[in-house]
C-alpha cells in the first residue's frame, strides 16, 4: 500500500480509503489510486487484513482421508463448487486416515482463520474437533458421524444401501456370499457390513466367517482377497464388496478366477458399465454430500453472529443422503 502512495503521490490513508470507497476521496483521487494499483498489480493480503480485524477469512477448510479415491474428489467438488456460489474459497488437506495428521491440519486451518472446516474424521474420538476448542470455529463432519462431540454432519444411507444391493444376490438364490470390506471400525463400513449381514439374515443365512474380509485399503488388497474367497474348496458363488476399490479388486479377481461369480458392490465408478460382467452396485452422488456438508456449514459461519446476540445455540443437524441402485450388464 506505501508502493501505491507512492506511485500516486498520495498518503497511504488515501490509499486504504480509495480502496473502500471511502466518500472523502474525490473520485478523481480514486482514479488516480486505482490507476496506480494497477500499474503495480498490487493486491490486498486478505488473510492480514483478517487478522488485523480480528475475523475470519473468506475461506473453508476440507479434510479428508484419501485423496487417491475417487469418491473424496468428488466430495471436494461439491464443497468447492458450493462454496463458491457463496463468494468463499475451498483449503484443501489429506490424513492418509492418520488422527494425528487430522489434528495437526485442524488446528493449521484454524490458526489461519478460515471461516469454518469440514472433515471427513480418520479417528473414532472426535472431541478435538469440538468448536469450543477450536476458538469457536464451526465443524462439520461428512460420511462419518460425531463420536464424543456434537456436530453437524452429512452422511450416506449406508445400511439401507447395502441391505438393498446384497437383497440383488439373496434375491438371486445365492447362499454362500463373500463380504470385502475396508476397516471395521470405520463407520461406513461397519453399517455397510450390519447391512449385508441383515439381507443374509432375511434370506435366512447366516454369516459365515470364513467368507468375510476385512482391512481392505486399496484395489491389489481386494483383488488379493477376493482370489483367496474364490480359491476356497467351496468357494462363494457371489461377492459383495463395500466400497469401490473392493469392488474393482472383485472384478479383477472374478475375471481370472471365476467368471460367472455374481457381484454387488457400494459405490459407483467410472466405467462400471464397460466392464462386461453383471454389476449391481449402491449408488449416490459424492458431489452432494461435499455440498450438503459446505450447505450446513456455511448456515452455521452465517447463524454465529446471531446466536451470540440471542444468547443461544442451534441443535446439531444430520442430512442423510438416500442410496440408488444400479445395474450393469445381466444383472
Amino acid at each position: 500500500m506505501a508502493d501505491v502512495a507512492k506511485h500516486a503521490g498520495v498518503a497511504p490513508m488515501t490509499v486504504s480509503r480509495a480502496l473502500h470507497d471511502d466518500p472523502r476521496v474525490s473520485p478523481s483521487t480514486r482514479v488516480k489510486v486505482l490507476a496506480s494499483v494497477a500499474a503495480l498489480g498490487y493486491r490486498r493480503n486478505e488473510v492480514a487484513r483478517s487478522l488485523r480485524a480480528g475475523q475470519s477469512s473468506d475461506l473453508l477448510g476440507l479434510v479428508v482421508t484419501n485423496l487417491a479415491n475417487p469418491f473424496y474428489a468428488q466430495l471436494a467438488l461439491g464443497v468447492e463448487s458450493f462454496a463458491a456460489e457463496h463468494g468463499m474459497t475451498m483449503v484443501l488437506g489429506n490424513t492418509a486416515e492418520d488422527p494425528g495428521r487430522e489434528k495437526e491440519l485442524v488446528n493449521n486451518l484454524v490458526s489461519r482463520r478460515v471461516s469454518g472446516i469440514i472433515v471427513v474424521p480418520a479417528g473414532s474420538d472426535h472431541s478435538h474437533l469440538r468448536p469450543s476448542g477450536l476458538d469457536g470455529m464451526p465443524v462439520v463432519l461428512a460420511a462419518r458421524p460425531p463420536s464424543r462431540a456434537e456436530l453437524d454432519c452429512v452422511l450416506v444411507d449406508d445400511f439401507g444401501g447395502a441391505l438393498a444391493a446384497a437383497r440383488v444376490l439373496t434375491e438371486g438364490g445365492h447362499r454362500r456370499i463373500g463380504f470385502l470390506g475396508p476397516l471395521p471400525g470405520l463407520w461406513t463400513s461397519a453399517e455397510r457390513f450390519r447391512g449385508f449381514c441383515t439381507a443374509l439374515a432375511e434370506a435366512g443365512l447366516a454369516v459365515d466367517e470364513q467368507n468375510v474380509r476385512f482391512g481392505l485399503r486399496d484395489v491389489p488388497a481386494a483383488e488379493h482377497a477376493a482370489r483367496e474367497l474364490l480359491h476356497l474348496p467351496d468357494p462363494p458363488t457371489a461377492l459383495f464388496a463395500a466400497n469401490n476399490r473392493s469392488t474393482i479388486g472383485a472384478v479383477r479377481a472374478i475375471t481370472g478366477v471365476r467368471p460367472r461369480t455374481a457381484l454387488a458392490g457400494f459405490d459407483d465408478f467410472e466405467l462400471a458399465d464397460m466392464l462386461g460382467l453383471p454389476l449391481t452396485v449402491a449408488a449416490y452422488d459424492p458431489a452432494e454430500i461435499g455440498m450438503q456438508a459446505a450447505r450446513l456449514l456455511i448456515d452455521r459461519i452465517d447463524r454465529i453472529d446471531r446466536i451470540e446476540r440471542a444468547g443461544n445455540d442451534t441443535p446439531p443437524q444430520r442430512v442423510v443422503v438416500p442410496t440408488t441402485l444400479t445395474h450393469y450388464g445381466q444383472a
